[in-house]
């Protein structure tokens, strides 16, 4: 675990310089051509924290074509629930400060946006720790074809990451200057 944690100190110190350059808007215009065959798929998408990247403009965009949802942390050891979001709908602060709907209806995402730490070349991803996003993918795939696109900055691509079995691979991401596809 020791070099995780290593992994992910270095990380969040790339992804903080990263953020401070604002090049979020390039990011936004690659996820949302990214998106454009999903349109009409339910899409969950994630409520920026810290110096994560912003995703919010690209799903009130996507709000206009169909479905967006935001992942709600119910416990600890367990799969991400998804909450019907709209801009502009009322939010309350949520496990770990993320806000959510605060009056939650629930459904079930066909294509999520990942919030990371860090991403390798191969379409794995570091996370926070907790596993949600993991057990939340592993549980959606087992009954539908869902798709994830990791959502970060160029800097925080790290040659290699430290991984488990349970750790649940990326089908793209996209950062502000590229989109890497990974095959099935």
């Amino acid at each position: 675990m020791i070099e995780k944690t290593d992994a992910r100190q270095a990380a969040f110190a790339r992804r903080k310089d990263a953020h401070a350059t604002g090049l979020d808007q390039d990011a936004q215009r690659r996820l949302l051509d990214w998106l454009r065959p999903y349109q009409g798929k339910t899409l969950a998408g994630y409520m920026p924290m810290r110096t994560e990247i912003d995703p919010l403009p690209v799903m009130e965009a996507m709000a206009e074509l169909g479905t967006v949802c935001v992942p709600v942390i119910e416990a600890k050891a367990t799969p991400l629930k998804f909450a019907r979001w709209t801009p502009g709908c009322e939010l309350v602060d949520g496990t770990f400060g993320a806000r959510i709907p605060a009056d939650p209806e629930w459904i079930t995402p066909e294509v999520v946006i990942v919030p990371l730490v860090a991403f390798d070349a191969a379409g794995n991803r570091l996370g926070y720790g907790g596993g949600f996003y993991d057990r939340t993918l592993e549980m959606l795939r087992r009954t539908n074809h869902t798709r994830a696109v990791g959502y970060a900055y160029d800097a925080q691509e790290a040659e290699s990451l430290p991984l488990e079995a349970t750790d649940q691979p990326l089908d793209a991401v996209v950062t502000e200057t590229r989109t890497l596809i990974f095959p099935d």
